[in-house]
């Protein structure tokens, strides 16, 4: 299986940074400029036979484009969704690190140890993300699949590919609407052929 992974465009919460996490946001125009350019970049570049995509609005909203540019259909998959920040959702850094200054800490210096308040581990993250690539490698085992996910799900599965633990989990950045290119064989193991693209998006970046 061929994978497209990329991360929805601009939305509102990036810049200053809060945690969106299960916020229904909507892409801003900048965003919405970022997925037409992503769109017509898979579609010159890849033949995807399905677009899946976080139930997120701003994934859905992204995942319709790609899929309108490739006339295939476009699906949610539940495992790929945004953290759930719990307690700390929608909070800006800065406030979070105010009031939760140890907590805030060992986010940022060793993220596998942290669970979120009332929220999900880095490793729940990762087994409900790897468990729905499992089910996706047994429907398309020889297709191209584009999957339209957030910054903290595609680091999970680019450090799987990898083989790397979720202590490196700050070490791979993705930008809205990157590219990234995986191919994995039906033993599991991943290939990386791209890793944060952001060519296609041009001004928009």
């Amino acid at each position: 299986m061929r994978i497209v992974l990329t991360r929805h465009g601009e939305v509102e919460g990036i810049a200053p940074p809060r945690f969106r996490g299960r916020a229904q946001l909507q892409l801003t125009e900048v965003g919405r400029q970022q997925a037409h350019a992503l769109a017509a970049a898979v579609a010159e570049r890849f033949r995807p036979a399905a677009v899946y995509t976080s139930p997120m609005q701003r994934c859905r909203d992204t995942g319709r484009e790609i899929a309108a540019a490739c006339g295939v259909g476009e699906r949610v998959l539940e495992g790929i969704n945004d953290f759930d920040y719990g307690d700390w959702h929608w909070k800006t850094h800065e406030e979070v690190k105010a009031a939760f200054p140890a907590q805030f800490d060992l986010w940022k210096s060793a993220p596998q140890w942290m669970s979120f308040p009332a929220g999900e581990s880095l490793q729940a993250v990762a087994l409900r993300t790897m468990d729905a690539l499992r089910e996706l490698l047994v429907v398309h085992e020889e297709d191209t699949v584009v999957l339209v996910a957030h910054d903290s799900v595609n680091r999970v599965i680019l450090l799987h590919a990898l083989d790397l633990s979720l202590s490196a989990y700050w070490r791979v950045e993705q930008h809205p609407c990157c590219l990234n290119l995986l191919d994995v064989g039906m033993d599991g193991r991943a290939s990386i052929k791209i890793i944060n693209e952001t060519a296609h998006l041009g001004t928009h970046r």
